[in-house]
C-alpha cells in the first residue's frame, strides 16, 4: 500500500497537482523516488512530528495539498494538539499517513501498536478516515482526499498485499464495497483496513457469509450509513478491526444505528487489551486476540 502512496503522489503530481511530502525522518526506499523528482516540495522535518504537523498546517494555509507520512502512531498520539487545533480546527487540506497500522509493527512492541489511532483521529469533526484493504482501495481513498481538499487520515499497511477488491468505482464515504462471498447472505462481515485480507479466501466459497470493507468513513457520514437501506437486509453484522474495541470502527457503526428500530446484531471483532504486552508477529497477535474467530466461519 505505501508503494502505491508514492506512486500516486508522483503521478499527480506530474500532472501539476500541489502536492507537498513530509515525512518525519523515516520512510527511506520509500520516499525517495517523489523526493528526487521533486525536492522542492518534499521536507524530511527529522524526528519531530508535533513540528511535522504544524509545518503542515501552514504549507496547506498557503494552498498546497500536504502529506505527513510517519510510522502508525507517531504522527497520531504525539501530535494531538497539533492535529485538532492547527488542521482540523481550520479544515485544512492535510492528510496524516500512518504506515504499519495496527498491530503490522509488532514485533516493536506497544510503542509502535497502532490500535487506539481511530479512537483519536475520528474524534477530529472534519477528518475523513480512511483505511484501505488493498492497494486498489489506497489510490481510490487518495482520489477521495485530493478531491475533498480537507483534514483526513490515511491508515495503510506495508507492502506486498494483493488487490482483492473488484470494484473501481469511486469510493463513497459510509458506503461499504463488496470483496467476496455469498451476495444473498444474511451475515454480513464488514471490516475496515487490512483485516479484510485475513478474511478474504475463508469467505470467497462461502453461503453464509459475504465480506465488505467500508475504506472512508467518520463523524460527518452518520447520517449517510444510518438511512442507508442495505443495513437492514443483514441480520447479523460482524465488524472486524485491528483495533482496540474503544473508539473504534465498532464503535462508529454502532452510533450510526443507536436511533434505528430494530437494527440487525452486531458482533465485535476487535482486539483486547491483551495485546498490550505481547511484542510479537502481526499474525501471532491477531490470533492472541481471536481476531478472526467467527462462528460458521471455515
Amino acid at each position: 500500500m505505501r508503494n502505491k502512496f508514492i506512486d500516486f503522489l508522483i503521478k499527480e503530481k506530474k500532472l501539476g497537482s500541489d502536492i507537498v511530502l513530509l515525512v518525519g525522518d523515516l520512510g527511506f526506499s520509500v520516499v525517495e523516488p517523489f523526493s528526487d523528482l521533486f525536492p522542492d516540495s518534499f521536507i524530511n522535518v527529522g524526528v519531530a512530528e508535533q513540528n511535522m504537523a504544524g509545518i503542515a498546517a501552514g504549507i496547506a494555509s498557503e494552498g498546497k495539498k500536504v502529506f505527513t507520512y510517519s510510522i502508525g502512531n507517531f504522527n497520531t498520539y504525539r501530535c494531538a494538539e497539533q492535529l485538532r487545533n492547527d488542521i482540523d480546527y481550520h479544515n485544512f487540506s492535510v492528510c496524516t499517513v500512518s504506515v504499519g497500522g495496527g498491530v503490522a509493527y509488532g514485533n516493536m512492541g506497544y510503542s509502535h501498536h497502532a490500535v487506539q489511532d481511530f479512537s483519536l483521529m475520528r474524534s477530529m469533526p472534519n477528518t475523513l478516515i480512511c483505511a484501505p484493504c488493498d492497494p486498489l482501495e489506497t489510490e481510490l481513498c487518495l482520489n477521495l482526499i485530493l478531491k475533498r481538499s480537507k483534514p483526513s487520515y490515511l491508515r495503510l499497511h506495508k507492502a506486498g498485499e494483493p488487490i482483492i477488491n473488484i470494484s473501481k468505482e469511486l469510493i463513497k464515504p459510509g458506503e461499504p464495497r463488496f470483496i467476496a462471498g455469498n451476495k444473498s447472505a444474511k451475515n454480513l462481515i464488514l471490516t475496515t483496513g487490512f483485516v479484510a485480507q485475513k478474511i478474504y479466501k475463508r469467505v470467497t466459497n462461502s453461503e453464509k457469509f459475504c465480506l465488505y470493507s467500508m475504506p472512508a468513513w467518520g463523524q460527518k457520514f452518520r447520517e449517510f450509513l444510518r438511512n442507508a437501506p442495505w443495513i437492514k437486509s443483514f441480520e447479523t453484522i460482524y465488524t472486524v478491526e485491528d483495533h482496540l474495541l474503544d473508539g473504534g470502527f465498532t464503535s462508529w457503526l454502532l452510533e450510526c444505528l443507536i436511533s434505528l428500530d430494530n437494527p440487525p446484531k452486531i458482533i465485535p471483532k476487535t482486539l483486547s487489551e491483551n495485546v498490550i504486552g505481547l511484542v510479537a508477529k502481526e499474525d501471532t497477535i491477531h490470533q492472541a486476540a481471536k481476531l478472526y474467530d467467527i462462528e460458521g466461519l471455515s
